[in-house]
């Protein structure tokens, strides 16, 4: 049965671009200065000028580093259709040299219909993957080596590197290592012998600038005026979307989100989150939708663990904010209820309990992790002499007592 509703068409829409990287980030394939430009020329030089190349992509998670990377091989293989053989390799599964060589040479066979070996040895597969470089390079096709988390192929002796890198050295071979790391001092890592053999291309990866975000938003929330979509309510649906980006409240919501996380990731989540709360009885993105989305993706834990306190584990953990504001060497459940006894005497609240019920509701804050011990050191004593930490900053107490409703004055 087909959807009739032109909202949930387009909410069905929406959320296909958002789950589809390739479309998120051409609007940055047409700069010559983007990192996808940079990339593809280092790529498709190997394939149109038949050398050697590497490079490292670098920048935190979540920054497209991989979606670019997709993005360029899937245009050159189309670009370059049997003359390019793509290996992929993650540094989680194979940072140890001999399990990366039998991945490589698996992937081989698979890719020129050969019949891979599991028995073959380390130097078996190291000659095959040689001859490999050197047959393709003869045939005029390209390997390209995708190894993602590349720091974590650093570790140990590096033969797996040494010998991908030393083996393009040949005239004959043509070949393409990318590496993918969030470590900015991946090259760093390198052995000399390494290093050597490396072209130092490195492409940083950065989180998007605030004109990048109004293009992504723009592109990922606008409906198309060439659909099957109808004309009216898509003019309708894109002058309320753009009303709403331009609204200084809807910049609150997106500076709040970039404070937490500026990725591109975390913000196609979010987006994702607004779509998914649109009203498909009215039809458009309102911004309620926005706030709410924001709300459901920050969520925070810590926050979620004060509403659950008793009036007693609040006073507790304010006892231990005031001691923290003392600059206190150490803090027990002593000093904790020395300052408790203070309070009550200072403020003559109404609600003071015995030492006991004190210990069990401190116990219980360390069971629920919003204080913990010191160190793991003295175990033989009791819990009320080990020193302890308070794992909630002051603005989240604060923010706690706020939302806590009876909570005494």
């Amino acid at each position: 049965m087909g959807v009739e509703n032109p909202a949930e068409q387009a909410q069905i829409l929406l959320r296909t671009r958002l789950c589809n990287p390739n479309f998120i980030f051409t609007i940055f394939s047409d700069s010559p200065d983007s990192n996808y430009s940079k990339l593809k020329y280092i790529m498709s030089s190997s394939v149109t000028e038949a050398c050697n190349n590497s490079a490292l992509l670098l920048g935190p998670r979540g920054c497209g580093k991989v979606a670019i990377l997709e993005m360029v091989i899937k245009d050159l293989l189309q670009e370059y259709p049997d003359t390019i053989c793509v290996i992929k390799l993650n540094g989680l599964l194979h940072s140890e040299d001999n399990c990366a060589l039998k991945e490589i040479a698996r992937q081989l066979c698979i890719e020129n219909q050969l019949v891979f070996s599991k028995m073959a040895s380390f130097d078996d597969n190291s000659q095959f993957v040689i001859a490999m470089l050197r047959e393709c390079g003869l045939a005029h096709k390209t390997i390209i080596f995708v190894l993602d988390e590349f720091d974590l192929f650093t570790q140990g002796k590096q033969r797996l590197l040494y010998s991908l890198l030393d083996a393009m050295q040949s005239v004959t071979s043509q070949a393409v290592v990318v590496g993918v790391s969030c470590r900015l001092d991946a090259d760093q890592l390198l052995e000399k012998r390494v290093r050597s053999r490396f072209s130092h291309r490195k492409l940083l990866f950065l989180p998007p600038s605030l004109e990048d975000l109004q293009k992504i938003l723009q592109h990922a929330l606008l409906l198309p005026t060439e659909s099957s979509l109808p004309p009216q309510y898509v003019a309708a649906y894109n002058k309320k979307l753009l009303n709403t980006l331009s609204d200084d409240k809807f910049k609150d919501i997106i500076d709040s989100l970039c404070n937490f996380d500026a990725t591109f990731n975390h913000l196609l989540r979010f987006l994702f989150a607004s779509v998914c709360h649109m009203d498909t009885k009215s039809g458009f993105l309102s911004l309620d939708n926005f706030k709410t989305a924001l709300s459901s993706i920050q969520r925070q834990p810590k926050l979620e663990a004060l509403q659950d306190c008793s009036i007693l584990e609040l006073y507790i953990l304010v006892c231990l904010r005031r001691l923290e504001g003392k600059e206190q060497e150490t803090t027990n459940f002593n000093s904790v209820m020395k300052e408790y006894k203070d309070i009550h005497n200072s403020f003559q609240t109404t609600d003071y309990y015995a030492r006991n019920v004190c210990l069990r509701a401190f116990e219980h804050l360390l069971q629920r992790q919003l204080i913990s011990l010191v160190d793991n050191r003295g175990h033989s004593q009791s819990v009320e002499f080990r020193p302890v930490k308070l794992l909630i900053s002051s603005h989240e107490l604060h923010q706690g007592l706020k939302a806590y409703r009876s909570c005494p004055q």
